[in-house]
């Protein structure tokens, strides 16, 4: 797998949601959250800069969630229900993308993926940490 991927295609599953994306460091971004809400959609997800991110179709179909202080900004299709991106919360000038989305690339093409911690997340503790590591090893 090319880790230094630039610019990608994605879409939702149905197809209804389709962008382009210019990722801020490829794939090396990776990562995953133990925040309430990561935690249940279980989705590994890159970095792209907002305005990085062009949706090319599909834009009325794009569902809005917010939750406590309201700054993450998580997007999804309103027809299939898949998580295509989100604008983070700790850092609101970047959008987290769902891995799953993107073309020909899969969360299970990670061997790791660093866990970051958001139940204490930085934006209340100040601090930066990860949480653990999510590992992916395939049976023969």
């Amino acid at each position: 797998m090319n880790y230094d991927i630039d610019q990608i295609e994605g879409a939702c599953h149905c197809g209804a949601v389709r962008f382009r994306v210019k990722l801020t460091d490829g794939l090396h971004t990776a990562r995953r959250c133990t925040c309430s809400y990561c935690r249940m959609r279980g989705a590994v997800a890159v970095s792209a800069a907002v305005g990085d991110l062009e949706i090319l179709q599909g834009a009325d179909a794009l569902t809005l969630y917010e939750f406590n202080t309201h700054v993450a900004k998580h997007y999804f299709c309103s027809r299939c229900g898949i998580y295509t991106h989100h604008k983070r919360r700790s850092d609101p000038n970047l959008f987290g993308v769902n891995v799953a989305c993107l073309s020909g690339i899969s969360p299970f093409d990670f061997p790791e993926v660093p866990v970051n911690d958001g139940v204490t997340h930085p934006q209340d503790s100040g601090s930066h940490r990860v949480a653990g590591v999510l590992k992916f090893i395939p049976t023969e």
